[in-house]
């Protein structure tokens, strides 16, 4: 490698290092935001774990930080060039732009082996690490679930509300029903009552004194037209499983986090079943693939982004970073905008949509060329 091409590399690497680094930071800092600070502040889980879980957030983040990273490094480092008019040197003295970009290629297809790799085997196993971490670090102090003056909503179909909590003491307790369109069927209410863990079957247990309790039409449960019947008792107890307090992976989501190696195995015994594959089976085999393909357009699309940005970045010739990052944006933000259109096609499996993912990527790439063309004729 010249001295031109170390220079250009290292500016380009340099830059993508320190864009993928801040992108990662804004990303991960809004996931940890999302799904980590309320139990921190609830103090169901320890601010130990928490950082082991941010550090499991790392690889899926990074991955979504790639493309845009290495796009707003190309953006900005061709742009200053360019806008200095090294690019114009280089030219002037006989270096064609195939010849001056070597190094954007050669840091592009870096990209996309560790955009596979990430998306294969890092970000499927550090989100399944992830899920059953935070899982086992909430269950360790399982009665920190019902926190006071709080509507706890972490039990599917219930919300909680406990006026006050000593130990394992509750006063002013309040249940509410819910039904899949999140309409209230029920209420409860007690005086006092007590919580207790069952660890034999994951289950908290309720047991509450001078309840009262109103049951709704589940057919109306909005009509408040008639009388609403209400029951009253000494006691009554409730039990909520912890299995289902975060929501158990969907099959979509199941399949997003295999890796590759599972993937395949999956795709093969799928296949086997041949003709006698269940409706549900045979989804799951278009879900399969469709994985397949998605993953690996979606890692080719950091190649397709840069193809992009090294001529808008030489015709642009803009040294403004924040006009930079603007154009960035605006790429990125198309590309997952025509990503999720094609997305859509992921139930209807007679239309191929394992092939139409890779129409945003590869219409990237021939973007990228044409407008490459262009600019090195001028």
């Amino acid at each position: 490698m010249g001295i031109l091409h170390r220079y250009i590399f290292v500016s380009i690497a340099g830059a993508s290092a320190a864009a993928v680094g801040l992108f990662t930071f804004v990303l991960i800092a809004g996931q940890a935001l999302r799904d980590l600070l309320g139990y921190v502040a609830a103090g169901q889980l320890q601010p130990e774990s928490a950082l082991k879980l941010i550090w499991l957030l790392l690889p899926y983040v990074a991955f979504n930080a790639l493309p845009i990273g290495l796009l707003t490094a190309v953006l900005l480092v061709l742009g200053r060039l360019s806008s200095q008019q090294e690019i114009t040197a280089m030219r002037a003295a006989g270096l064609g732009l195939g010849y001056i970009c070597r190094p954007v290629w050669l840091i592009a297809g870096g990209a996309v082996l560790f955009s596979l790799y990430l998306n294969f085997y890092a970000m499927p196993q550090s989100r399944t690490a992830y899920r059953a971490t935070l899982i086992e670090a909430v269950r360790q102090s399982p009665l920190s679930f019902i926190v006071p003056r709080t509507f706890v909503r972490d039990f599917p179909g219930f919300v909680v509300y406990v006026g006050e909590r000593e130990g394992t003491e509750l006063k002013d307790f309040w249940l509410w029903q819910l039904d899949a369109q999140q309409q209230v069927v029920g209420m409860v209410r007690a005086k006092t009552g007590s919580i207790d863990y069952r660890e034999a079957d994951n289950r908290l247990v309720l047991n509450l004194s001078e309840v009262s309790a109103e049951p709704r039409d589940r057919d109306r449960p909005e009509d408040f037209s008639r009388p609403q019947p209400i029951a009253n008792s000494d006691s009554s107890s409730f039990e909520f499983s912890l299995e289902g307090v975060f929501g158990g992976a969907s099959t979509v989501r199941r399949t997003k986090w295999m890796t590759l190696d599972q993937l395949l195995s999956r795709r093969t015994e799928l296949r086997a079943l041949g003709a006698g594959a269940s409706d549900a089976e045979r989804t799951e085999l278009n879900r399969v693939t469709m994985t397949i393909s998605e993953k690996a357009a979606t890692s080719f699309a950091v190649l397709a982004l840069a193809m992009v940005a090294v001529p808008l970045g030489i015709k642009v010739s803009r040294k403004e970073t924040s006009a930079n990052l603007g154009i960035a944006v605006l790429l990125v933000l198309g590309f997952y905008f025509f990503s999720t259109l094609t997305g859509l096609l992921e139930s209807k499996p007679a239309l191929r949509p394992e092939i139409w993912v890779w129409l945003t990527p590869v219409g990237y790439a021939i973007a990228g060329l044409w407008l490459f063309r262009r600019v090195g004729r001028v």
